[in-house]
């Protein structure tokens, strides 16, 4: 009778030598890479806010100083707070993802962590 060998498919397969999982496909992930890229892409955005924001309030000062054009100052300070506003919220889903990568990396590695709040 023909030797029959038992595969276990696993999602993962951990790769000692190199320190990266391996998906099914034999595709690597390196989660400390991830999380330092999704830690750019928060501050990234949060510069966005800040700088989305700021111009906002220019716009708000100059419709008070610029009667005239008061109108056109008004649509682009919401223009700016509606920027500012998505920014914002980029950075908060990049936050979560960054969180994401670090415990799937501590996962992999092992560790595990107890959270009593929160």
């Amino acid at each position: 009778m023909a030797e029959h060998h038992h595969h276990h498919h696993h999602l993962f397969h951990h790769h000692k030598e190199d320190e990266q999982l391996v998906d099914a496909a034999g595709v690597g992930f390196d989660y400390r890479k991830e999380e330092k890229h999704h830690k750019h892409l928060e501050q990234l955005g949060e510069m966005g806010a800040i700088a989305a924001g700021a111009y906002a309030l220019h716009e708000k000062h100059k419709a008070k100083k610029d009667p005239e054009h008061a109108h056109k100052h008004r649509i682009e300070e919401e223009i700016a707070a509606a920027a500012a506003v998505g920014a914002g919220g980029f950075a908060f889903h990049e936050h979560h993802e960054k969180k994401e990568a670090k415990k799937e990396y501590e996962e992999s590695h092992g560790k595990k962590h107890h959270h009593l709040f929160g």
